[in-house]
C-alpha cells in the first residue's frame, strides 16, 4: 500500500471518529481548555510515524524554523514540556560560557509567588534564590514597582510569566533589567500571540519559553520551546536540551563542523570524539517528530486561534462587566493585546458567596473552573524547605489565592455554548438577590 493511500485512509478515519457532537446544555461539559484539531494533524502524525524516525527529524525541523519566525525571534529550540523549557532556558544562564554574567549558587532571580510553579522551580534546581515580590489585581502580573524595591547585590536575574495571556508591563521591566544589567527570562507558556506595543511577547527578554500541552494556544500532546536571537545563548539551550553535549550535529548525523576528532576538550586526550565531549550538565529534553508533526498541522491554525480566544474574552467581559459590584474583572496590561489563555476574575470579598460558591455553581453547570494555579507558591508543601526571599508583602497574591478563578475561552467556545455559559452567570447572580 502507497503512503498516499494511507493518508487518504486516516482522513476518512478523522470524519467517522471525530465527528462534532451535539451540544447538550447543561449535559455536555464546557473545559476552560482543549485541543482543537482536524484531519491534518492525523495525516500529519501519521505520516511521520511511517517514517519511523522516532526522535527528533524533519518535521521538528520544519516547526522550529516556522515558529521562530512567527514569535519574531531567529532561534526556536523544540523540547518535551513548557516546564522543560523553563528548566533549559534558567539552567542555560548558569553557562561557564558566559564567564563573569554567569548565574551562580546563591544568586537571586526576581519572580512572583501568583503562578505556576514551573516558572519559579528551575530556580530552585539550579540552587538560586527565589525573590517574591507582589502582583496587580487587575492584570495578575508583577508590580513594577515592588521589582526595584526587591533588587539587591545578589540579584542578577527576572524571571516572569505573562500571566494567563496577559502581557507584563515588559517596557517597564525590562528597563530595570537593562538598567541593573539583569537578565530577563520571558515565560510566554500561556501567552503565545500576545503583543506588546505592536511586538510578540518574547523578544523583550533574552529568552522566552512556551508550552504545547493540550490546554494551550496550539499542541502537540507534550511539548515546548526556548526562544532566543542571542546565539550564544541558542548554542548553550541546545547544549542543555541535548544531554549537555559540545557537539551540535543533529541525531543520526555525524561530523558536520569537520573537526570531529580533531579538538582539545578539557582534560580529555587530543581529538576524543566530539559527539561525546559535554560542556554542560545537561538533560536529554527533546521531542519525537511525531510531536513536532502534530505542531505543525497546529501551527497553520494559530493565527486564527489567536484570534478566536480574543474575541471570546471580548465577549464574556461584556457580559459580565455587569457584575462588577461582586467581580474585578480582568484588565489587558497598556499598550498590550493579549492573546488570552482564560478569562481570570477576582470574587470580592463580601457577606453573600464566595469564590468556592461560584466555582461550585458553575461546575455544578458543566462549566470547568480553574484557580490561578499555585495561589501563593510559599504557601505550597513543596515550598516549605526552600530558600527564598520576599520582598515587601504579597497581599494581593494572597488575595487571589482565596478569590480568584478562570474560565475558558479556548476556540472550542462557540456562541451557543458562549451564550449558556453567560445564562449560568445570571441565574447564579438573580439567585443571590
Amino acid at each position: 500500500m502507497k503512503r498516499e493511500e494511507i493518508l487518504e485512509l486516516v482522513k476518512q478515519y478523522h470524519a467517522e471518529q471525530f465527528a462534532q457532537q451535539e451540544f447538550v446544555p447543561g449535559k455536555t461539559m464546557i473545559p476552560f481548555a482543549g485541543r482543537i484539531f482536524d484531519a491534518d494533524e492525523l495525516v500529519t502524525l501519521v505520516d511521520s510515524s511511517l517514517d519511523f524516525w522516532l526522535t527528533t527529524g524533519r518535521y521538528a525541523e520544519e516547526f522550529e524554523s516556522k515558529f521562530a519566525t512567527y514569535m519574531q525571534q531567529r532561534s526556536c529550540m523544540l523540547v518535551n514540556s513548557g516546564s522543560s523549557a523553563n528548566l533549559v532556558a534558567l539552567s542555560a544562564l548558569t553557562s561557564p560560557l558566559l564567564k563573569n554574567k554567569r548565574l551562580q549558587r546563591g544568586d537571586e532571580v526576581i519572580s512572583v509567588a501568583a503562578g505556576f510553579p514551573t516558572t519559579v522551580n528551575p530556580v530552585v534546581q539550579n540552587g538560586l534564590i527565589p525573590v517574591f515580590v507582589d502582583v496587580e489585581l487587575d492584570t495578575f502580573n508583577v508590580k513594577v514597582s515592588a521589582i526595584e524595591n526587591a533588587l539587591s547585590d545578589k540579584t542578577k536575574a527576572i524571571m516572569l510569566a505573562h500571566t494567563l495571556g496577559n502581557t507584563f508591563d515588559l517596557n517597564a521591566v525590562k528597563a530595570i533589567a537593562d538598567k541593573h544589567g539583569l537578565y530577563l527570562i520571558e515565560d510566554c507558556c500561556d501567552a503565545v500571540g500576545s503583543t506588546y506595543d505592536g511586538k510578540m511577547v518574547g523578544t523583550f527578554g533574552d529568552m522566552a519559553t512556551t508550552s504545547f500541552y493540550p490546554a494551550h494556544h496550539i499542541t502537540m500532546g507534550e511539548g515546548g520551546s526556548v526562544l532566543t536571537s542571542n546565539p550564544l545563548l541558542k548554542r548553550i539551550a541546545t547544549s542543555m536540551r541535548d544531554w549537555g553535549r559540545d557537539c551540535y550535529c543533529d541525531p543520526g548525523c555525524d561530523n558536520t563542523c569537520g573537526r570531529r576528532f580533531k579538538g582539545q576538550h578539557g582534560d580529555l586526550p587530543q581529538g576524543y570524539d566530539h559527539k561525546y565531549v559535554y560542556s554542560h550538565i545537561g538533560y536529554n529534553l527533546k521531542v519525537t517528530d511525531m510531536q513536532a508533526a502534530v505542531g505543525v498541522a497546529q501551527l497553520k491554525k494559530l493565527p486564527m486561534f489567536v484570534e478566536m480566544r480574543k474575541a471570546n474574552f471580548k465577549k464574556l467581559y461584556a457580559g459580565l462587566k455587569q457584575y462588577e459590584e461582586y467581580l474585578i474583572l480582568p484588565e489587558a496590561t497598556p499598550n498590550s493585546d493579549p492573546s488570552w489563555f482564560g478569562f481570570p476574575f477576582n470574587v470580592r470579598e463580601n457577606d453573600i458567596f464566595t469564590r468556592t460558591n461560584l466555582a461550585e455553581f458553575l461546575e455544578d453547570h458543566k462549566i470547568l473552573t480553574r484557580q490561578l494555579f499555585a495561589g501563593n507558591l510559599i504557601k505550597q508543601p513543596a515550598y516549605k524547605d526552600v530558600e527564598y526571599r520576599v520582598s515587601g508583602d504579597l497581599t494581593n497574591t494572597d488575595y487571589i489565592m482565596r478569590n480568584t478563578i478562570f474560565i475558558g475561552v479556548y476556540p472550542g467556545i462557540d456562541d451557543v455554548r458562549m451564550n449558556y455559559i453567560l445564562s449560568v452567570f445570571g441565574e447564579f447572580f438573580n439567585n443571590i438577590h
